[in-house]
């Protein structure tokens, strides 16, 4: 009988037993890891992205919300320092000049009262940026903060809140500015920042009532929950962070559309009045000139759309990113 050589364990290798081949296998996994090209590619290894990361890519890898953001940037400069590309004043008029067109130094000629409309254009820009911010910043805390409490608490006060909301969506936005404006005798731009809030608090309500209801639903809220935390700290640091999202896209599309709202007051004369600097008072100041001199009209309202404009396509751009089923 020929002689059997010796057992040896599979997987052995040059005599280095079982533990050899572990310890092998464990340096081939960690090689693995560590290359580029490995499954758990370049960076630290494991680490999850979250949505506010991937958003953040998608958003800088957006034509839209890149072009979009230097208008609004550009917006927000000139709001705050618009001596930096003009020199003259928007108060400034002269008679004599009145509905004269571009002559140097002034680009965009001048209005029925011989105002520069370049310059107020310009200045123009402050009102319309400070009016959407304060207004969206404002609709977004009280809308977000009723609504979450709704959703999260339920019962008798969501049933009470629904029905107010119902009440306030009933109110036409034109005419309750018509009817509560009209009695102001401000001429500040706090007062059609009220308004906005006031009849615009209702929708981001229900976004984010509804927002709350889907995530206290999953299971990590419960975990939280069976595992003792009070509700304050459920709402704020497990339900609020997941829940956000949602009303962050509303609110910057709404954002434009409170532009347009005060420029529709302010033409319609209940919104900010003279000797306030607004596009929505220059459109209308310029209406009844649109056949002879058109571009006291056509400036002020190409930089309302144009404005308008940006902030939706921003609203979009954060909406495409924030929204996972459309990945």
């Amino acid at each position: 009988m020929p002689e059997q050589p010796p057992y040896e364990p599979e997987g052995a290798i040059a005599g280095t037993g079982m533990g050899g081949a572990m310890d092998l296998a464990a340096s081939e996994a960690t090689t693995l890891e560590r290359a580029p090209g490995g499954p758990a590619g370049p960076g630290p290894v494991g680490k999850p992205r979250s949505l506010w990361s991937d958003a953040l890519r998608d958003l800088c890898r957006n034509p839209v919300f890149l072009l979009s953001g230097l208008v609004i940037l550009f917006l927000v400069v000139i709001s705050v320092r618009p001596s930096l590309i003009t020199s003259g004043n928007p108060l400034s008029c002269d008679l004599a000049k009145a509905l004269e067109g571009s002559q140097p130094g002034h680009p965009f000629g001048f209005d029925g009262q011989g105002c520069d409309v370049y310059t107020r254009t310009v200045y123009g820009a402050r009102t319309s940026v400070t009016v959407g911010v304060c207004a969206t910043l404002g609709v977004a805390l009280l809308g977000s903060v009723l609504g979450g409490l709704a959703g999260f608490f339920g019962g008798g006060w969501d049933a009470i809140l629904s029905r107010v909301t119902d009440i306030f969506f009933a109110i036409p936005v034109v005419l309750g500015g018509l009817v509560l404006l009209s009695v102001v005798t401000s001429n500040t731009v706090w007062p059609v920042v009220g308004f906005i809030v006031l009849l615009g608090w209702p929708q981001i309500s229900r976004i984010a009532r509804g927002s709350v209801i889907t995530a206290k639903q999953n299971d990590y809220v419960q975990a939280a929950r069976a595992l003792g935390a009070s509700s304050s700290r459920i709402l704020l640091r497990h339900i609020a962070p997941n829940a956000v999202a949602p009303v962050i896209v509303v609110a910057t599309i709404a954002l434009g559309t409170y532009i347009a709202l005060e420029a529709t007051l302010s033409y319609l004369g209940v919104g900010l009045k003279p000797p306030s600097v607004s596009w929505g008072i220059d459109i209308s100041a310029a209406s009844p000139y649109i056949r002879n001199a058109p571009h006291a009209l056509l400036w002020p309202a190409g930089a309302l759309a144009i404005t308008v404009l940006a902030f939706i396509m921003l609203g979009d751009a954060v909406r495409d990113a924030l929204d996972p089923k459309l990945r």
